[in-house]
């Protein structure tokens, strides 16, 4: 009488070749070229704000052609000078801007005001001009060029120079009774400001 043969080993199932994961974008590159599209029209898009804004305050006046114009400038400048730029300039706080450019308004209108009263009837004698070296706290170029362009604008004051190591701007003021004064408010109402938005 025959035994029968011990069963053999089970068979084993091949196994199973994981699915290679699945690119998130990687049908999709459309978002990626807009973006670099509009990295290159705008590579500095708070610059090419500042640009519009500035020429808009120079023109002194709302008209559709000063706007388009003020938008080419905003455009074209940043582009034509990008080459010019390390790195891009950089925002801590870029949601401040708005506030900001509000405040220079208001500051604007006020001293159009206060030198058309200056101009208008105070005596030449009783004038106070002077020169003052405001010590910088800012240390980003555009953040810099923010303040002194500011300055320039406020009717009154026009920032002249800037020191070799970017550490003191030079102002002219047309009347400061108390040259303290303006120099505090030119710390403490635009370049702290300018410290929150700027990095």
């Amino acid at each position: 009488m025959t035994r029968p043969a011990p069963p053999g080993p089970a068979p084993t199932r091949p196994a199973a070749t994981p699915a290679a994961p699945h690119r998130h974008g990687a049908h999709h590159p459309a978002p990626h070229r807009a973006a670099s599209l509009m990295r290159r029209i705008l590579p500095h898009p708070g610059v090419s704000l500042i640009v519009a804004l500035v020429w808009m305050m120079l023109v002194n006046r709302f008209a559709w052609g000063s706007l388009v114009f003020a938008v080419v400038l905003g455009v074209v400048v940043p582009v034509m000078t990008a080459p010019y730029w390390p790195d891009r300039a950089g925002f801590r706080s870029p949601g401040r801007i708005a506030g900001y450019i509000g405040i220079v308004l208001i500051d604007i209108a006020k001293a159009n005001i206060a030198v058309a009263r200056i101009v208008l009837f105070m005596p030449k004698r009783d004038l106070r001009p002077c020169w003052l070296t405001v010590p910088l706290d800012l240390t980003s170029p555009e953040a810099i060029t923010v303040l002194a362009g500011t300055i320039t604008l406020t009717p009154g004051t026009v920032s002249c120079d800037l020191s070799e190591d970017g550490r003191a701007l030079l102002v002219h003021c047309l009347h400061a009774p108390d040259p303290d004064a303006v120099l505090d408010e030119i710390k403490t109402r635009y370049e702290s400001r300018l410290k929150e938005i700027f990095r």
